[in-house]
């Protein structure tokens, strides 16, 4: 039998020594958004993190897939594969795979990562822009016409081992450097399996959220560097043809992001939530000396692991988690909490793993994982120069963002896209936003420049495909956002 560590956490320690998930995308720790475990659980851990563990079932270097379970995809004759690639005999990572609904063996591959970190990216297909949907009622998975395996070949990964379905005892992973590694290795397998040997060569996208501000760079910079490796014969190895980024909602560069938490919550487009009082508070937080602001810039000016980890501690506690207020939903303002969409999928999903063959049940977070990279700070390390550095590349790269989304809100989006330094710069500032519209009907404002492309979504939240606007359908606007970049050349263009 599989036991987490967090299972034996709680064996040893009892259920208070452990922080409770709640619905979202971000980990949130004796109620604060993005907290750090206290010490008394961080230690625990490293003693249970000793218990040693192999997979019984596990093939290093091959794939376990279960096929066509029919599941999600409803679409008759649509292939889809779900099952575990093993790295190791301790760390397996978990995939689903869709086939594109239309022109498969031509279409595009595109890899998606949920954030947290320590989220799965069940979410993503289930809540978001998969082949089927959570019902409001959480008792039927129906049909997404909206789902972007209309046209790609879409791989849903949880990461890193520990997460979701993924396997690990115990989770080592601790940074987003250290995930692509196993991404990699996870993509060299895959490809190598006769079932996906096809997409060798084939155009591949890497889109996230959240977290995926860090994983998004970190990845793609990764795959970069390896596929120079290969070509100057430094290393063996298959070349990824990536050419497309993608990040939504995500947390990219916390200097400029943070900077905004207070403008949004006293200024967005919808109500302030937050009063006066609060507010100012927030504000002494993040300017004061050795404040939010201080503390992040000692985290990325050569900070330890303690600094960066203090710095997302206090910023958190003080700034983020005090700015949201009580009253209207993190993930999006138009609701008050407790917000029930998108539905809870995990009580549905797990009746039917018997069908997909997991080995253990689907938690939609894992704090072990959490608790890791909170550990090193990974947190407030900017991605800023990553992303740079993919964009002057030649990467096409999009940055969206839901103007609903409180937790990595629009400002600090807009802020850091201002702030960042790239051949296209004086291009995207000299442009002022333009209406984004789809089929007639305006669902955000954007930008192009060269392969740099921002988009802000209108009435969505931070779960940008799982969300309508103004007579558009969920889904509708976030489809074609995603189509005109990863299947086109030329950015964004109004329709």
């Amino acid at each position: 039998m599989y036991l987490s560590v967090l299972t034996l956490l709680a064996l040893v320690a009892g259920p208070r020594a452990l922080p409770r998930a709640i619905a979202g995308e971000v980990p949130s720790v004796d109620g604060v958004l993005g907290g750090v475990l206290n010490k008394t659980v961080s230690e625990l851990q490293n003693q249970v993190a000793k218990v040693a563990w192999e997979n019984p079932l596990a093939t290093p270097g091959a794939a376990r897939v279960v096929e066509n379970t029919g599941i999600c995809e409803h679409t008759s004759g649509v292939y889809e594969a779900a099952g575990y690639v093993d790295l190791t005999k301790t760390d397996s990572i978990w995939f689903w795979f869709f086939a594109a609904r239309n022109n498969p063996d031509t279409a595009p591959l595109v890899l998606w990562f949920n954030g947290g970190p320590g989220s799965s990216s069940m979410f993503g297909l289930f809540q978001e822009h998969g082949p089927c949907f959570i019902s409001n009622d959480s008792s039927t998975f129906r049909h997404n016409a909206y789902s972007w395996t209309t046209n790609a070949n879409i791989m849903y990964i949880d990461q890193p081992a520990g997460v979701g379905f993924s396997v690990t005892m115990p989770a080592r992973i601790r940074t987003s450097a250290e995930a692509s590694v196993d991404i990699w290795a996870f993509l060299q397998i895959w490809l190598k399996d006769p079932r996906f040997k096809k997409f060798v060569g084939r155009d591949t996208g890497i889109w996230t959220e959240s977290y995926g501000g860090h994983y998004g760079p970190a990845f793609a910079k990764y795959f970069l560097e390896q596929n120079a490796a290969i070509a100057s014969n430094a290393i063996e190895g298959t070349s990824v043809n990536l050419t497309t980024l993608g990040i939504g909602n995500g947390l990219t560069d916390p200097l400029s992001q943070y900077s905004e938490f207070a403008n949004y919550a006293a200024n967005n487009p919808y109500h302030p939530l937050v009063n006066s009082s609060v507010l100012a508070l927030g504000n002494s937080s993040f300017l004061s000396k050795g404040g939010c602001r201080d503390r992040i810039v000692a985290c990325n000016s050569g900070g330890s692991n303690a600094v960066c980890s203090d710095a997302q501690s206090y910023c958190n506690s003080n700034v983020l988690s005090r700015l949201n207020g009580n009253r209207y939903d993190t993930y999006y303002i138009l609701s008050e909490r407790p917000n029930p969409y998108p539905a809870d999928f995990s009580n549905l999903l797990n009746t039917r793993r018997g069908e997909i063959q997991t080995q253990k049940i689907w938690v939609g977070t894992n704090y072990e994982v959490y608790n890791n990279f909170a550990s090193t700070g990974d947190w407030m390390r900017s991605s800023k120069g990553d992303l740079e550095g993919l964009i002057d590349f030649g990467l096409k790269v999009i940055i969206y963002s839901g103007d609903a989304d409180y937790i990595i809100n629009y400002f600090g989006t807009e802020a850091m896209m201002d702030n960042l330094e790239t051949k296209f710069t004086t291009e995207y500032k000299g442009q002022a936003l333009k209406n984004y519209t789809v089929d007639g009907t305006v669902a955000g404002v954007y930008k192009n420049a060269g392969t740099l492309s921002y988009l802000r979504v209108h009435g969505a939240g931070h779960l940008v495909p799982a969300y309508g606007h103004d007579g558009l359908e969920a889904g509708h606007a976030a489809l074609r956002m995603f189509e005109q970049i990863q299947l086109g050349k030329d950015g964004l263009v109004p329709t």
